[in-house]
């Protein structure tokens, strides 16, 4: 039996998914280190499965593979073996569901291989689509955008807040809300994202403009002109500009001493200035306004959203 030693390639959040205890060590003379038999870890196994028992992953997040890179991964395996196996679920008779690794799987198939090494493991619906989210977040070369979906799908389906997604992937709150807001931007600018015309910085520029007509004019502009990120950064700062012109604003005149207080109180919670508008029914709003995406990030986090 060949004993298998921790590789921390999977990344904290897959590994945690996975009660990971095991991982495979690189082959030796072009042979795959995984043995017929099977090698029992808690409730998961080890071993070769057949290739035609395997089927695809329904919640595979990434539906375009680059097949120029899956013939050279093809040639490597046919040399090398399988250094990483992928990771399946038992599923109805003798096949299996694959929960990631479907790069790997494709390449294996144009390699010839009948046999594949794999981790069986244990997991219900939920934990198969955050697993292989997850390890397409953190193993492939995702586009924002996809990055973005993948990150809105775990919000959405795995019941996940935002601070927890960030913990599983291993980013901050600020970068995954970044990503989340790329999702609010025009269709075409998505695109332009997904197929690399834009970069994410010039993205998150555009994210601070909030009209859609203003912003798909600065996406025109950056296509045609070939405008740098900081050059979009000045464009957009130039148009909110005049888009924010400060209005003589009105405070109630019958604002009590007691919601002056309130407001001051607030001012300083928040450490930006506060505006505190009561109408004579009682009715009325709080405005707590932002200057940057970091500001906003960090007015969040103090309501603790």
């Amino acid at each position: 039996m060949t004993s298998f030693q921790r590789k921390t390639g999977l990344g904290k959040g897959l590994s945690a998914l996975l009660d990971d205890s095991d991982a495979v060590n690189p082959p030796k003379n072009g042979v795959n280190p995984v043995s017929e038999a099977k090698h029992e870890t808690h409730n998961n196994s080890i071993g070769l499965i057949n290739i035609s028992d395997v089927e695809t992953n329904p919640y595979q997040p990434r539906t375009e593979f680059d097949q120029v890179a899956l013939n050279e991964l093809a040639e490597s395996i046919k040399v090398q073996g399988l250094i990483q196996p992928i990771t399946v679920r038992k599923h109805t008779g003798s096949k299996y569901q694959l929960i990631s690794g479907e790069r790997r799987l494709r390449a294996s198939k144009l390699a010839g291989l009948k046999q594949i090494p794999a981790y069986v493991r244990t997991a219900d619906d939920q934990q198969m689509l955050e697993m292989a989210l997850i390890e397409n977040i953190q193993r492939e070369n995702l586009n924002a955008i996809e990055v973005a979906l993948s990150f809105q799908r775990m919000l959405d389906e795995c019941n996940l807040k935002q601070e927890q997604l960030g913990e599983r992937v291993g980013k901050n709150r600020t970068t995954v809300t970044n990503y989340l807001r790329l999702l609010k931007l025009p269709p075409a600018i998505q695109i332009s994202i997904r197929d690399q015309k834009i970069s994410m910085g010039h993205a998150r520029a555009l994210i601070n403009v909030d009209q859609a007509d203003k912003q798909l004019f600065i996406h025109d502009e950056i296509i045609e002109k070939g405008l740098s990120v900081r050059k979009v950064e000045e464009l957009v700062r130039s148009i909110n500009s005049i888009q924010l012109k400060p209005k003589q604003s009105r405070q109630s005149p019958g604002v009590s001493f007691e919601y002056q207080k309130l407001q001051r109180d607030l001012a300083s919670k928040f450490a930006t200035k506060v505006k505190l508008k009561v109408g004579e029914n009682g009715k009325g709003a709080i405005e707590i306004p932002f200057v940057s995406e970091d500001d906003l990030s960090r007015i969040l986090e103090l309501l603790d959203w």
